[in-house]
């Protein structure tokens, strides 16, 4: 049964090839009775470059399921992408306040906050043996 095209299209925008992905149908567990312990309704897809699995039995129709399956993959895959981008650009930003020139303002305070601490230093003096 083929994907509908805008899975298709959600994947290869991510550069993901079908051939990638493990899909396995399994036997469901948990409350259904036999319908569930008969058949194999449940879609565990498993993208192996990334490790990135799912597992889908909200369904009792495989077909559902696996349509649901590859869409949620789309999804996990498409989140970790925009999380790497997000990492980099909060590197990048990091980077860029470190290494930005101080406002006009900045520079007098940080100015006048040496000033002020030199004033202090400066009232200690040499300490004299004579007690």
């Amino acid at each position: 049964m083929p994907l509908p095209p805008q899975i298709h299209r959600r994947l290869a925008a991510l550069g993901v090839r079908e051939g990638d992905i493990d899909e396995r149908f399994v036997r469901g567990s948990g409350p259904g009775g036999q319908k569930i312990n008969k058949t194999s309704s449940t879609v565990w897809l498993r993208h192996r470059p990334t490790g990135t699995e799912v597992r889908i039995q909200a369904e009792r129709s495989q077909a559902a399921n696996r349509e649901l399956a590859w869409a949620e993959l789309a999804a996990k895959l498409e989140a970790r992408v925009r999380n790497a981008a997000q990492s980099a650009e909060q590197v990048r930003e990091a980077q860029r306040r470190r290494t930005r020139q101080k406002c006009y303002g900045q520079k007098i305070k940080m100015i006048e906050t040496k000033k002020h601490r030199a004033k202090h230093k400066a009232k200690r003096g040499r300490v004299s043996g004579d007690w």
